[in-house]
């Protein structure tokens, strides 16, 4: 073969290839639109099993209208290529659903009849540069009227985009609601302001109540009941008050006769303490109830973990940032990943929360579900309380720690009724229930779980209110409920969907610093304040005939010890300052190290990679040449 034709056959193959490779394309487009291959850790773009397990569980059609508006958002590149994968997405449930989801897309053009539809089905439009508006939701309706809505599908929920329509799914297909009843000292049902800021509209209920309130028909019980609601599926208990007899009692029976149990107890809850009302108890605990189910819990002692801190910003000028061990960034190392509730939790921000463990002579079984570090010791309650500055804390921490406490357990197996003489309203009566041979009961030692501000920010997009997580607090509340009343479908949805990838070996790296430099920063800076009132004394101690503070009123011993003592305070703040810089060179060495990483050695490898290929290519060739 001559080199012309030779290289007339290299183009029309390469011709070919390309033909093929774009016919492909087309055929694959047209005919596979939802296959993709997902290589993220999480799985993220792949439909989940709890998913699936829903769409299978459907009995009468549900009907998805998705509103986007085409033409208009045409412009709009981000909105219009995420608007392709909800649509993607949507009809992907679709094909998996065998004709039991009904999808509709619609373009609600200005002016249309389409838009009216779009506003009466409760969408939320956001204008354009030239006034038109971009519709971009979905409403689901299901056979007896029931209606579910996604305003505005907006893309600070993008991570969360399966789970809002699968839930969504979920209410539509089971329109009977589980009943949730809940008992706590705190507002969860008004917000800070209690009833009356609600009604004059400057309150409303903390959003992880919210969600529950979507999904469960949630009752709060008045403070004064003595029994448990009929037909209640699960009870959660969030920082209770001190609860009488008849009240621990009805807990008891209804624990005993089957019933499934939440309780958050707290050492020091700062929620109940939070917007200058401290009207509800500062800790909270269920001492009779957690003997007979098998639970030791100290309400005076809260957990410090200095590898777990948050940073928080503080008050001194000298140290801005700190990390303060009673607020607790826990991560996937901390949680249990064989039960169901934890299994796919990926962070919970925590505040002064208490340690649980297994009683002696228990005959329950304990599994943690959420613990600390370590690293992490017991620090009294008041202390955190009252003097909250974070390197006394650390200091007060045992070096040797006593860690990992369960934060979060599970109360599963035989349990004996607390009350074996029976209510306090009948003396001397039996209890109906005496024992159980296995009690369902989750606990956990905090309830600042529920504060807004430790696990979303909320937005306002278009005039509606967005939440946007960022930590799993609501996911492993609601994660409890549905696994304690047996749906556990849509866990699987929620819990992975926080891509949170906490820079673990940096937050080690603050905590070793601050607790080796924070001894020596303390002594240096009680040292500067002692020269600060040595150096103020010599200069305010001139004559006693009150002459004015100058040099020529100072003895010679005096300026002499003034001089030494204005020395003394240079070098003190030259110390401190290295001790600051300190803690932060390792951090800071940390960070050079990944940007040089990040930016030089994917491009080295690349570099490094082509100059081996050329070599390999170069050595074939030299042994292809005939001597």
């Amino acid at each position: 073969m001559t080199p012309l034709s030779r290289r007339l056959y290299a183009i029309a193959a390469l011709v070919l290839a390309a033909v093929i490779f774009v016919a492909l394309n087309i055929a694959v487009d047209a005919t596979v639109t939802t296959a993709r291959l997902d290589l993220t850790q999480n799985h993220t773009f792949t439909l989940a099993k709890g998913t699936r397990n829903i769409i299978a569980d459907i009995r009468e059609p549900i009907h998805f209208n998705f509103y986007f508006s085409r033409k208009t958002a045409q412009n709009y590149a981000q909105v219009s290529n995420y608007a392709g994968r909800v649509r993607d997405l949507l009809r992907e449930y679709q094909a998996l659903s065998h004709g039991k989801i009904i999808l509709r897309e619609v373009d609600p053009e200005p002016y249309s009849e389409q838009e009216d539809e779009a506003t009466a089905d409760g969408l939320t439009g956001a204008p354009t540069d030239s006034g038109d508006m971009v519709y971009f939701g979905l409403l689901g309706t299901n056979s007896i009227d029931g209606r579910e809505v996604i305003p505005f599908f907006n893309q600070e929920r993008e991570n969360y985009l399966e789970y809002d329509i699968t839930s969504m799914l979920y209410r539509l297909s089971e329109p009977k609601k589980p009943k949730l009843a809940v008992i706590s000292s705190l507002p969860l049902d008004t917000g800070l302001g209690g009833m009356a800021a609600m009604m004059q509209g400057g309150g409303q209920p903390f959003l992880i109540y919210q969600e529950l309130a979507k999904s469960y028909d949630t009752q709060m019980l008045d403070p004064s009941f003595t029994s448990i609601p009929a037909g209640v599926d699960v009870l959660m208990i969030v920082h209770p008050p001190e609860l009488g007899q008849a009240q621990s009692y009805a807990i008891d029976q209804f624990v005993l006769k089957g019933g499934r149990a939440l309780v958050f107890v707290d050492p020091y809850s700062e929620l109940s303490q939070a917007g200058g009302q401290g009207s509800g108890p500062v800790s909270s605990n269920l001492p009779q109830l957690f003997k007979a189910w098998g639970i030791a819990y100290n309400p005076d002692k809260v957990i410090a973990d200095p590898t777990l801190a948050q940073r928080v910003q503080t008050s001194d000028p000298r140290n801005p940032v700190a990390s303060y061990p009673a607020w607790l960034h826990l991560g996937p190392d901390n949680f249990d990943t064989g039960d169901q509730i934890t299994a796919t939790l990926q962070s919970l921000n925590l505040a002064s929360a208490g340690a649980l463990g297994h009683a002696r002579g228990a005959t329950t079984d304990f599994t943690p579900l959420v613990s600390s570090s370590k690293d992490a010791g017991l620090l009294d309650a008041a202390e955190v309380r009252f003097n909250p500055r974070p390197q006394d804390l650390i200091s007060s921490i045992p070096p040797q720690g006593g860690g990992p406490y369960a934060i979060a357990a599970r109360i599963s197996g035989p349990a004996r009724t607390a009350y074996p003489n029976g209510a306090a309203t009948a003396p001397g009566s039996a209890p109906q229930v005496k024992g159980a041979r296995n009690i369902n009961v989750v606990v956990m030692a905090d309830s600042d779980i529920f504060d807004d501000r430790f696990w979303v920010h909320v937005e306002d997009a278009f005039g509606k209110k967005v939440a946007a997580p960022f930590a799993d607090n609501a996911a492993f509340v609601i994660n409890a409920v549905e696994n304690l009343t047996g749906s556990d479908d849509l866990i699987s949805l929620r819990t992975r969907a926080t891509n949170d990838r906490p820079f673990t070996v940096v937050k080690k790296l603050q905590a070793d610093a601050q607790a080796q430099y924070q001894q020596e920063a303390d002594a240096l800076q009680t040292r500067l304040t002692d020269i600060e009132n040595r150096l103020r004394a010599l200069q305010q101690g001139g004559p006693a005939n009150g002459q004015a503070d100058n040099s020529t009123s100072l003895t010679p011993q005096q300026q002499a010890a003034i001089a030494q003592a204005k020395r003394d305070l240079s070098d003190t703040r030259a110390q401190l300052r290295d001790v600051q810089h300190n803690l932060r060179s390792k951090i800071d060495r940390l960070g050079t190290i990944l940007a040089l990483i990040n930016i030089w050695l994917v491009p080295l490898l690349v570099f490094l990679s082509a100059v081996g290929l050329w070599l390999v290519r170069r050595q074939r060739r030299a042994r292809a040449v005939p001597l």
